[in-house]
């Protein structure tokens, strides 16, 4: 039994050894059939420090499902895996250990970050286990280990075979700060403050005569029509004015029609330039001149690739300018953007220089503005492919539906291929090698992966085109994406039969997964590359549903940052709270909609835990032992176990529909108010008086039905409790209830119900006791049946049930003035109309109000009217139900 307060500092670590050792959450190795099997592609968090707030809340939701899951009768599984194979990993490492990747090879780096990785990982599986999360650590994962490495080099293998990857030397998106490739994936729009600044060209030479709108004088700034002339630009990047390789008007603007074919030279750095026509140019913008410099954006990229234009590099991998840009060689691209500017205005082409707010693209690790430079890259396509990935969404369901917009949205507006190399030390190696001679792609044999091509010979002695013996080893990595959008296949031990020649899995009951839970700021990195990579492997959408959720905000509703220091610590918060209270507060949440961090819901949650608590010590003192169901049941023991029967089926419908709130709300209402407050008053009387195997019965099966209930939300008291009182196992293994279907007269029940709700506030409002007699109470309503229990548990002398509705009239208790209208309709005469209303010397005629000698239409004033109760006693409100107490 019970006993005493509850200790969550003893109970709830007890409980969280007890179910690793006891492996309590294992997926049973005989598991193979898919319709009773519940899998969850869980995401493994990436190891760059340590675990925060968001991840505590994303993870009880998953939780929440697994639990839930079991008690449905499915074999569950929910593994857990640890991101380290990325820029995160090795980042962390550098700032860990104070080093740079750059001093050492790539092996020894390597197991540097394997060793920082490997303790915040053990730290990562102690924070799991200390939340209670029902993880089956028998099924973890590193996204840098062998196995992987083999999964995500054989994926790369089978892209390429199937004609979906290619790589090309082409423009692509750079990180300065990190020094790699990025994809656009890796990008977001970040708002900065900067300046348009209007340059002069010079025009050299035309390439046709000028028209007569040459002269336009809707235009600032004159088109250039004689050599010597300005054609003035305007640019927010002055420092890549020495890569500029071109010029560009539309096609349609006569006004500078006769520039095409002619050149222009280049402030500062004197080179000439041609000057082209093209459709992608603005005309309405500016003077309808663009420079193209590469490169500067997605435009330029196009007109180099469409023009075949020169390439200027002027700044380097790091952000650095390049010997390219002359004297501003070694400096940063901001330092140089003001000496450019500085000289150029003392050169005197700089025509104007206003300050702007605009959006750039950054890098999303580091808010770093994105360079694009020309590189040698591995690609995955995409581009041709958007409709079939838009239609493989579809096939799934999403949880909330308008998070399916987001995916789409990312679709519609992709612009480059999938780029999956970076240039780092720490990750998974290219299984490639190239012939020295001819730069031919030699691959690694499926049987000998996972390889590194800095470390292993490749699988052939001579070139097979040019019988070249020497060759180089690919040193690039792939981007942590490529491997982590893999993991529905990692999970279901996805492989190559060399005997069979066909990819096999070890758990091909698992997949499709069933579930993909994740945050709303991750589709179009982890879920949209994972339908990618999977749908081309298998030609399957790689999980039937996903549940998307929101971010952590702090109690402002403002995103957690650690500049802006209102960053919560679960550490602090677990040690303050329950991690069950924890719980409770994440199942509060809309699923999508971002959840701000607020102690009220912990301390809601521990209330509960606590109602909870002795709601069982009270239901074991009055009921000790179960007992079988009676013959009969009274009227309030059918009608709270027909309640219950609803209330179950309400809970499972929102669960499975992931609408965590609405069924944590729901349980918690009926048993708050309507076991505890409500029917543990009735049986407690009724068992105080004698034996009642009805009320014995009803208190047990509700109870032990509570706490499956709970299970998923509160997974600790539930266990303690349930394994107490029951001694049948664990709650969390043991079966959701069935409805017990029990017939009732629920609408007379319920109308019992809200005349004890109605009596018991009575009471409240008057400070007296519970147990304080009341002389004489009618009702009107349909409590037949129920009349005992209210008069006992309500200690009521005399209830008795009318039988026609009491004399009720509808009183005015207030008339409220439209002042916006009727200020400047009556003016002077507003006080006299409060005083006539104040008075009561006023009618209300067919809508008008009749006051001060004026009639005010309905639309002047609003009355406020309530029910009141004609003849002696005092009316409550109860519903629909009406109940009259009266003083003898």
């Amino acid at each position: 039994m019970p006993s005493g307060e509850y200790d969550p500092d003893a109970v709830e670590p007890k409980w969280q050894q007890q179910w690793v050792d006891n492996e309590t959450y294992a997926y049973p190795a005989e598991s193979t059939d898919p319709n009773t099997t519940f899998s969850v592609d869980t995401p493994p968090p990436t190891v760059s420090g340590n675990l925060h707030w968001g991840h505590v809340y994303g993870t009880i939701l998953q939780d929440i499902v697994a639990r839930f899951e079991r008690m449905q009768g499915n074999d569950v599984y929910y593994p857990f895996g640890y991101d380290d194979n990325g820029i995160a990993s090795e980042r962390l490492t550098e700032s860990e250990l104070d080093i740079r990747h750059q001093e050492f090879d790539r092996h020894e780096f390597q197991q540097k970050c394997r060793a920082v990785c490997a303790e915040y990982e053990a730290s990562f599986t102690e924070k799991m286990q200390a939340m209670g999360i029902s993880i089956d650590w028998n099924n973890t994962y590193q996204t840098i280990s062998p196995e992987v490495q083999r999964i995500s080099q054989l994926s790369f293998l089978d892209l390429y075979e199937k004609g979906r990857e290619y790589r090309q030397k082409a423009p692509a998106i750079w990180c300065p700060e990190c020094e790699t490739a990025i994809s656009q994936v890796e990008t977001e729009d970040h708002e900065e403050d900067s300046y348009f600044n209007d340059i002069a060209f010079e025009l050299v030479e035309s390439g046709g005569e000028p028209s007569d709108q040459a002269h336009d004088e809707d235009y600032e700034y004159d088109t250039a029509t004689e050599p010597g002339d300005d054609i003035v630009i305007s640019t927010t990047r002055p420092e890549l004015i020495p890569a500029c390789v071109s010029m560009f008007v539309h096609p349609d603007d006569d006004r500078n029609a006769h520039l095409v074919g002619g050149t222009a030279k280049v402030p500062v750095f004197g080179h000439e330039v041609p000057i082209y026509e093209d459709e992608r140019v603005d005309m309405e913008k500016g003077t309808g001149v663009v420079m193209c410099c590469t490169f500067g954006d997605q435009t330029d990229i196009e007109w180099y690739q469409a023009h075949d234009l020169d390439l200027r590099v002027a700044i380097d991998e790091s952000g650095t300018m390049t010997d390219l840009a002359g004297d501003y060689e070694g400096m940063s691209t901001h330092e140089a953007r003001e000496a450019i500017v500085e000289d150029i205005d003392a050169a005197g082409r700089l025509r104007d220089r206003r300050a702007i707010n605009h959006v750039v693209q950054v890098h999303e690790r580091d808010d770093v503005p994105v360079e694009y430079r020309v590189t040698e890259q591995w690609y995955v396509s995409v581009l041709d492919k958007r409709e079939e990935y838009l239609e493989a969404g579809r096939e799934m369901e999403w949880f909330p539906d308008k998070m399916f917009t987001r995916y789409k949205h990312w679709i519609d507006g992709l612009e480059w291929d999938w780029c999956i190399s970076r240039q780092r030390s720490s990750g998974i190696p290219f299984p490639v090698w190239y012939c020295g001679d001819c730069d031919h792609e030699i691959f690694a044999d499926k049987a000998d992966l996972p390889v590194d091509p800095l470390a292993d010979e490749p699988p052939v002695d001579a070139c097979p085109e040019c019988g070249s013996s020497d060759f180089v080893a690919e040193d690039d990595v792939l981007d942590t994406w490529a491997t982590s959008s893999l993991t529905p296949l990692i999970n279901a031990g996805w492989d190559w039969d060399e005997a069979n020649e066909e990819f096999t899995m070890e758990r091909p009951e698992i997949y499709p997964m069933d579930l993909r839970p994740q945050g709303h700021d991750i589709i179009s990195f982890w879920l949209f590359h994972t339908v990618i990579k999977c749908y081309e492997h298998t030609d399957e959408v790689p999980f039937d549903s996903t549940m998307i959720n929101g971010m952590v905000l702090d109690e402002n509703r403002e995103k957690m940052s650690k500049s802006k220091g209102n960053v919560v610590d679960p550490d602090a918060v677990l040690d303050e709270y329950p991690v069950d209270a924890a719980r409770f507060w994440a199942a509060g949440s809309a699923i999508g909609d971002d959840l701000p961090y607020q102690e009220k819901g912990l301390r809601a949650g521990e209330k509960l835990i606590r109602k909870l608590w002795n709601a069982s010590k009270l239901v074991e003192s009055l009921a000790p032992e179960m007992v079988d169901q009676p013959d009969e049941l009274t009227g309030i023991d059918r009608w709270l176990l027909a309640e219950l029967d609803a209330t179950i089926q309400q809970t499972a419908d929102y669960l499975d529909s992931r609408e965590f709130s609405k069924a944590r709300d729901g349980l918690r209402s009926f048993f708050w108010g309507t076991f505890c407050d409500d029917y543990l008053e009735i049986a407690k009387q009724r068992l105080d008086e004698g034996e009642d195997p009805s009320a014995a019965y009803t208190l047990r099966t509700a109870h032990k039905r509570f706490l499956k209930l709970f299970a998923p939300q509160l997974s600790h008291v539930t266990e303690e409790l349930y394994q107490d009182m029951y001694d049948d196992g664990s709650v969390h293994l043991s079966a959701w209830p069935e409805p017990l279907g029990i017939e009732a007269d629920r609408e007379g029940g319920n109308a019992a119900m809200s005349v004890v709700s109605a009596l018991r506030k009575y009471k409240s409002d008057r400070q007296l006791p519970l147990n304080a007699e009341l002389a004489a109470v009618d009702v009107y309503g349909p409590i037949e049946g129920f009349e005992d229990d209210i008069r006992g548990v309500m200690h009521v002398d005399n209830l008795t049930v009318l039988d026609a509705e009491p004399e009720i009239e509808s009183v005015i208790t207030e008339i409220k003035l439209d002042y916006s209208k009727v200020g400047p309709e009556y003016g002077s005469q507003v006080p006299d109309l409060e005083d006539g209303i104040e008075s009561g010397d006023y009618e209300l005629t067919n809508d008008e109000l009749h006051v001060a000698g004026e009639e005010l239409g309905a639309d002047f004033f609003e009355v406020h009217r309530e029910r009141q109760y004609v003849g002696e006693g005092e009316m409550l409100e109860a519903g629909d139900t009406i109940v009259i107490v009266s003083e003898e």
